[in-house]
């Protein structure tokens, strides 16, 4: 099944700089419907608001990190593909976040190819 580039997609990051820079990414991906948050908090209400296909989201944030995010969406038994962001690898970190639910990981600094391998991972080939 193709990979619908339509599908509503959530990035979350609580800073400015990196949420341009991977909306950039998605876009020269070929995605377009893509909105912004910059909390955990900011994004529970945008999830619950709209359907989303995708949501990619920073580990580090305040006051609810990332990891809280997707234990809050997977809590609610929402199976949306969920893509970790983070500046750290640590291994309990991968582990916590897999726990968790999440579907992929990325750590920073990556690019578009990098960024392309873990969606097609998560969401097929496009």
């Amino acid at each position: 099944m193709a990979v619908d580039k339509n599908m509503n997609i959530l990035v979350v990051d609580d800073y400015q700089t990196m949420i341009r820079i991977i909306k950039n990414l998605l876009k020269q991906l070929g995605f377009i419907n893509i909105d912004e948050a910059t909390d955990g908090g900011a994004a529970l209400e945008k999830i619950g608001a709209k359907a989303y296909g995708l949501i990619i989201s920073d580990w580090n944030m305040e006051p609810m990190t990332g990891l809280d995010l997707l234990k809050n969406v997977r809590g609610s038994g929402n199976k949306v593909p969920f893509i970790m962001v983070t500046a750290e690898s640590k291994t309990e970190n991968v582990i916590a976040a897999k726990e968790a639910g999440v579907n992929n990981y990325i750590v920073k600094p990556f690019n578009a190819d990098t960024l392309k391998t873990k969606l097609t991972s998560v969401l097929g080939e496009f």
